[in-house]
Formats: structure tokens, sequence, C-alpha cells
């Protein structure tokens, strides 16, 4: 039996891992590279196998790092099944095309300055009609249900409480004689997640591929992070600001709508309950259509929320739903949120806010000292998200330099994956321990951190696998194959270097703009002031920059 990584290898996005065993192919997850430009366009590229010869996939879940280039893999020539959970077929039926209309639009814009180089328009990676079509292979499966896909290879889903269906996969294959029982963890839940249940423990695994996001840190605990949302929240109302939150359209838009739900239950604290007044005033908007849809998927599938939500619904008492609450559903409505001075709390996809309408209530509201922009989950190196948490003075959007001068707040708590300490607790809970650990979906910091505590502290061996490296489990697990990296790790250091040699593209861009406007007979003295005081703030900033 073999494995071979082919994404989440040491980084975060991209999870696609090619088992062999059984006289069968199959893969787990084929996820979308997110990140830098560089990742990004390992999307474009061919895979390194070829789909048409694959048997089945296995889905841990709906996320599109980890599902986002199955509609590729149709288009390609993969037509066999898809075992996925119930509630991650739901979701990936909004999800994928959502994701092909979003390709759709970012070919436009990517295509015309592709054009104005002198360079081919490409066509998206695929379209939303394409993603609809691939739904089609789709098999929806329960938790806890051991599935035959042949004589010799069998799977069972269980819950991983990182998302609404997201699943931890075992699977037993039989080959020469012996049976290897392979788990692979897709992405383990935070342990105090609202509304869902807590990741499975798994008795047996011969070898095991588990995340590592958060293998170097602990998380803030539930009951300190909704009070800390909370401060932050009416602390921005009562200045007169508005409070935009960059948020994942499925999982954690929803927990925070559970949260803001939950507060009101807590009335013994005067302070607490002037804050909770403050927030109540204001109008709360979800603004995106796929949060909107994937709330309803939630409420769809209630029989996976935890026994006291269940009672909760029970009663009458929705919890997802709350007064003051609003939905953004048109392009109009999303638009009117930002010519309204009425201060509001935003929540928006994406949740590291490269794409969608998060960037439009970023270009309106970064700039405005009044204004709190609140991260709630992870961001990756290369994004728009990871550039503002990091202390980014300026950034790009839509081409303008915008000043980052509102509030910027991370509560690390309200991430969707297991901390150190819960990961190690999973490891730990195997009764017949695994021979062999394999760490991905981590950048390497957070992994060589875990995986010293692996060795150290759990006996267990562990590996931290490179990009295309082919593993026989055995005893030894020797790398018996290795197609060469295309996708390297992504590191600080990386990322300043890419930012420089970005930058000083950029400025050539910038000096054959700005002299062909200075030759426009049109160009009002107005505009020729406000371009010489963005070359005055640029100089200010490439001198702080050398100086520091």
């Amino acid at each position: 039996m073999k494995i071979t990584f082919l994404g989440a290898t040491k980084t975060v996005t991209g999870s696609n891992y090619l088992v062999e065993g059984a006289g069968k192919k199959f893969l787990v997850d084929c996820g979308m590279w997110q990140g830098s430009s560089d990742l990004e366009e390992e999307n474009l590229q061919d895979f390194e196998f070829n789909p048409a010869e694959i048997d089945f996939m296995l889905l841990t879940h709906a996320h599109i790092d980890h599902s986002g280039r199955i509609p590729k893999l149709y288009n390609e020539g993969f037509k066999n099944k898809i075992y996925a959970h119930k509630a991650t077929c739901d979701l990936c039926a909004l999800m994928l095309p959502d994701s092909g209309h979003i390709q759709e639009m970012e070919i436009q814009w990517k295509n015309k300055k592709r054009i104005r180089k002198g360079l081919e328009p490409r066509e998206p990676l695929y379209t939303a009609e394409q993603a609809a079509r691939c739904l089609e292979i789709f098999e929806a499966v329960k938790y806890d249900e051991i599935i035959a896909i042949d004589e010799n290879i069998h799977v069972r889903f269980n819950d991983a409480g990182h998302m609404l269906g997201s699943s931890i996969i075992e699977i037993w294959v039989k080959e020469d004689g012996k049976e290897t029982k392979v788990v692979f963890t897709g992405d383990l839940g935070n342990n105090d997640i609202p509304l869902l249940d807590s990741p499975t423990m798994i008795d047996s695994a011969d070898y095991l591929v588990m995340e590592s996001t958060y293998g170097n840190r602990l998380h803030v605990r539930n009951d300190e992070k909704a009070e800390l949302f909370l401060k932050i929240v009416s602390e921005t109302l009562d200045k007169g600001g508005s409070v935009v939150i960059p948020s994942f359209a499925v999982g954690r838009t929803q927990e925070i709508l559970y949260e803001l739900n939950k507060l009101k239950e807590k009335t013994d604290d005067e302070e607490f309950l002037k804050e909770y007044e403050t927030l109540m005033k204001a109008p709360v908007y979800v603004d995106s259509p796929l949060a909107i849809s994937a709330t309803e998927v939630f409420k769809d599938n209630t029989e996976l929320f935890e026994d006291e939500i269940k009672q909760e619904i029970l009663r009458g008492d929705n919890p997802l739903e709350f007064p003051g609450l609003k939905f953004a559903m048109t392009t109009d409505e999303s638009k009117a949120l930002n010519e309204d001075p009425t201060q509001a709390v935003i929540i928006s996809a994406s949740g590291m806010c490269d794409v969608g309408r998060i960037k439009h209530h970023l270009k309106h509201n970064l700039w405005n000292p009044k204004s709190t922009i609140l991260f709630v989950g992870y961001q990756a190196p290369g994004t728009l998200g990871y550039s503002i948490v990091n202390g980014a003075k300026t950034v790009k959007i839509f081409g303008e330099e915008i000043a980052v001068n509102a509030r910027i707040e991370y509560i690390e708590g309200y991430s969707g994956h297991a901390d150190q300490e819960w990961l190690m607790n999973f490891v730990y809970s195997f009764r017949t321990k695994p021979k062999h650990i394999f760490l991905v979906h981590g950048e390497v910091e957070s992994q060589n951190v875990l995986q010293e505590k692996i060795i150290n502290e759990a006996g267990i061996n562990a590996v931290i696998p490179d990009f295309g490296e082919t593993y026989e489990l055995n005893d030894e697990i020797p790398v018996i194959n290795k197609i060469e990296r295309k996708a390297p790790a992504v590191t600080i250091k990386d990322e300043v270097l890419k930012r420089l040699e970005k930058v000083k593209n950029e400025l050539k861009d910038m000096d054959e703009y700005v002299k062909q406007d200075m030759v426009n007979p049109d160009l009002k003295e107005s505009d020729i002031f406000r371009i010489n005081e963005k070359i005055k703030d640029l100089e200010k900033q490439i001198l702080n920059v050398i100086e520091g």
C-alpha cells in the first residue's frame, strides 16, 4: 500500500493524497491551492496522475482547500464516485458552483491585465455550470457506517467536528493476505466549537495522516472569546464606527451568529449588559449569498448539532436567528451597506479577504480609524487577510492603495481547527497506537513543534512529507518515489522576497501609468495633487523599510 502526498505539504492548502492499494487508485480530497499568486498558479497545472485512472474519491469536508479542484478533476476525465457525508454533499452543491462563479469573475479581471502585458487571455479554472455538473458523481454517506467499496477496501466516516459534515475517515485495505488501516483526519475541529459535536476519537490505526495547522499554539477558550468579541464590537460602535468581520461563508459565519444569539442569556453583569445593549441596537448583516444559503443547510442538518442545541431548537429558539439580523442577498444590497452611514456589524466572505464582497467592505472601512476589522479565522501567508493581521500599513484593493487606519483585531479562539492540546489528545486517544504519523496541512514552524512533541511525549514516529513524496506503508515507511516539487512551502522570508519582486514590478507599472497621466491634457489639477501626495506617501514608506 502506498500514499503519495500531492498537496497541503508544509502549507495549509491544496489537500490532495493519492492512495494505491488492493489494485485500486483512489484520492482523499482534491483541494484548491489558496494564498500567494504562485500557489494559485498551481491550480492551473496538470494533475500528477491521470484522473481517468482514479477508481473513487473520499472527501473529508466541503471547504474549498479540500474540495475546490473536484470540477477540474471531473472535466479532465474522473467520472467515478466521490464518497462524502450528506451535509458535505449539500454544502458542495453550494460552494463548488460559487467557486466556479468566482473563477469566472476573477479571470475577467486578470485577463485585462494579461492583455495589457501582451499575454494571451486564459479560461477560468472551471465555470459555475461545470462545477454543477460534477455534483452528479457525489455519493452521500452517514457517519459511523462501514461502507464496502469492494471486497478488499472498506471505509467509515466519523464526525471531525470541524464544520458541518466534516469527517475523519478510516480506511481498511486488504492485500497480500494482510489488512492495513489508515486514518485521515481531514481538518480536526476545535473541541469547543458551538453547534458541532467534538471530534470522534478513533480506537486504532496502523498509519495516521493528521492535520497540524495549530501544532504550536493554544486557543483562547470559548467563554473568553465571546466576551472579547462583545467588548470589541461595543467599543467600536460606541465611537461611531462599524465592525467588519471577514468570515468563511460556511462554518465560521454560522458560529458567529450562534455566539451573538447566546450572548443575550448572560444577564448578571452590568457592564456586560451595557455592551450587549449597544450591540443589539446595531444591525448585524450577513453579506454573502453563499453564507445565507449555507445557513439554510445548517438548519436542514440539525441532527449533527450538539444535544443542547437540538433542545433549544425544539423549544423554538433557533440559534441562528436573533432580532436585528439582516441578510444582503443582491449586489445592490451589498453596495448599500457602504453607502449607509449607520454603524453596523457586517459579516462577509471570504475569510482570508482575497475574493468576494469583503474586499468592497475593506475598501470602505480600512482607512477609517473609527472602524474595526475583526478576524476570526486562520489567515494563510500570501493572502490579503494575512497582510492586514500582520501589520501592513497600506494594502492594495482593486488596484487602489488603501491606508490601514482601522482597529485590527484577531480572535484566534474562533478557529475551526484543533489547537496543539487537542491534536495531542487525539493522538493519545488511540488504544492501539499508529505505527507512524504523517503531518500535513500546517506551516513548517507548527509542524516542527508538533512533530517533536509527538515523538518525545507520545513515543510515536512522525514525519513531515515533502510535496510529491510516495511512501510505502510498511515498518520502515521508505520514500519510494518523489515527484519534482512544484509548490514550495510559503515562509515569511519567502513572502518578503516575493513581495519585494512584486513591488519592483508594480513600480515599473506605476512609472508607465503616471507618465501617461502627466501628458493627458484633460488631467485636472486636483488629480495631479492627489497623485503627488500618494507618491510622497510611498517615498516615506520606502524610507521606513530602509531605515528599519
